[in-house]
């Protein structure tokens, strides 16, 4: 059938659109890449090559989602002074201080807010209140989840696993709370997955284990109004802690079917996406049955490979294709050397992957193979939480201070530039839209771009 001359000018353009913004935690693409930035600033500070630096409420683990002329962040509400944590206790004499991770800091004010900004300037135009409660669970507070947009809608989750919806004008569409539903959650450290948003659905995960005897599951919703279009129990025989995941479903294409790709609890599943029905499941991912195996780092999908993250290691490749049992069968390569990842989630440009440890420092592998390139190699950074982003021939690592390594993609190492803000608490991702690079830390938001 021929299709009109039109339809494919709506088709280009809407795709174009749609590479052109960062919608979500993984960008336009979902899986930390962008085609489409053009000129993107190489170095920066806090005065260079900063279009606009904007203080936000509180810190958070979030990061920006953006598209056309807004900006859309989650965030907990200013801090009253008077409710701030004490300083931590001496130590014992003889005894070093042990460093709390989020330092001194309270976790924020008790609403759990989106705001919504100005593109080309900053400046705010509305926050809504979509949750409260806010408390520090490890590292971040009760707002990591990054918001996803469609350019007409945006959708959040809080820590507390509620989601809200609104239009652009920040009109509330709906809310739903996954407690009330299913009930409380048995995840250690709160919510800290990021929604999957596909064909107007949303889908979301609550892998868990540690508080709850109730099972792992997963569902979606209708973006339009919130209603359940499934749910389906995702089981697992991981133990104790091993259940809980804190990462973020990925989406898969093969012959046209789309599924979605859920990774933790001891296992990497792959579901259909109109009915969450499990297609199928790899595992090895804690061949030891570990207790304390929970999984931070999202899967991966990229040119026909699924990755597949664990705590450190083994990380373990799978080719894409399968059903039933794909352990052995799909298995394409295990990684169980220094350099693979436990909190960030690694990057490809289908030819090579790039795995940034919590050290940040970098490896390169053959993506089909498991091959070594290069690595790890230490960028410096030193502790990082954040994930590396993949543009314009470069990648993008932020650290826990505001510092972002830009190291050339490719076979050889190269690291081009170490670009630091204000030195203040960074959780994370870059977004990456055209030729601008924003960058949250504890003390803002900033617009980076070649002045």
């Amino acid at each position: 059938m021929k299709i009109p001359s039109a339809a494919l000018l709506f088709v280009a353009t809407a795709s174009c659109a749609l590479a052109a913004n960062w919608p979500g935690w993984r960008g336009p693409n979902g899986d930390g890449t962008t085609t489409t930035a053009k000129d993107l600033p190489v170095t920066w500070s806090a005065t260079e090559n900063i279009k606009w630096k904007v203080d936000l409420p509180a810190w958070s683990g979030s990061s920006p989602c953006v598209w056309g002329d807004r900006v859309f962040l989650n965030s907990p509400s200013k801090e009253d002074p008077a409710s701030a944590p004490p300083p931590p206790p001496p130590p014992a004499p003889g005894k070093k201080a042990r460093p709390r991770p989020t330092g001194d800091r309270g976790p924020g004010g008790q609403e759990i807010l989106l705001i919504c900004l100005d593109r080309a300037t900053g400046r705010e135009l509305w926050r809504r209140q979509y949750d409260q409660g806010n408390s520090i669970k490890m590292k971040h507070n009760m707002s990591s989840p990054t918001p996803v947009t469609d350019g007409k809608h945006v959708w959040v989750v809080s820590g507390n696993a509620v989601v809200a919806c609104y239009d652009f004008a920040g009109n509330q569409q709906w809310t739903f709370d996954m407690q009330k539903k299913w009930g409380k959650m048995g995840i250690q450290f709160g919510y800290g997955s990021s929604p999957l948003l596909v064909d107007g659905k949303l889908v979301f995960q609550m892998l868990q284990g540690l508080f709850t005897d109730d099972p792992c599951y997963i569902f979606a919703l209708n973006g339009a109004d919130g209603k359940v279009l499934w749910h389906v129990e995702r089981p697992t025989d991981a133990l104790h802690e091993s259940p809980d995941a804190y990462s973020t479903p990925s989406l898969l294409v093969v012959d046209g079917r789309k599924q979605v790709v859920i990774g933790g609890s001891d296992y990497v599943t792959g579901h259909d996406l109109a009915t969450g029905k499990e297609l199928w499941r790899g595992g090895g991912l804690n061949p030891t049955k570990d207790r304390n195996f929970r999984v931070i780092s999202s899967p991966l999908v990229r040119d026909g490979m699924i990755f597949a993250p664990t705590r450190v290691k083994p990380f373990i490749a799978f080719r894409a294709g399968g059903s039933g049992d794909i352990t052995e069968s799909h298995r394409a390569w295990v990684w169980t050397e220094r350099g693979s990842p436990d909190v960030p989630t690694v990057v490809s440009d289908g030819e090579r992957l790039y795995m940034a440890d919590d050290q940040s420092a970098i490896t390169c592998v053959e993506a089909k193979t498991g091959k070594r390139i290069y690595g790890p190699e230490n960028t410096g950074l030193g502790r990082t939480s954040s994930s590396p982003i993949l543009a314009e021939g470069k990648i993008y690592l932020n650290n826990e201070a505001g510092e972002t390594a830009v190291v050339q993609a490719g076979p050889d190492y190269k690291l081009l530039a170490k670009n630091s803000l204000d030195g203040s608490y960074t959780l994370g991702s870059p977004a990456i839209a055209d030729g601008q690079i924003f960058i949250r830390t504890a003390n803002g938001l900033y617009c980076i771009a070649k002045k």
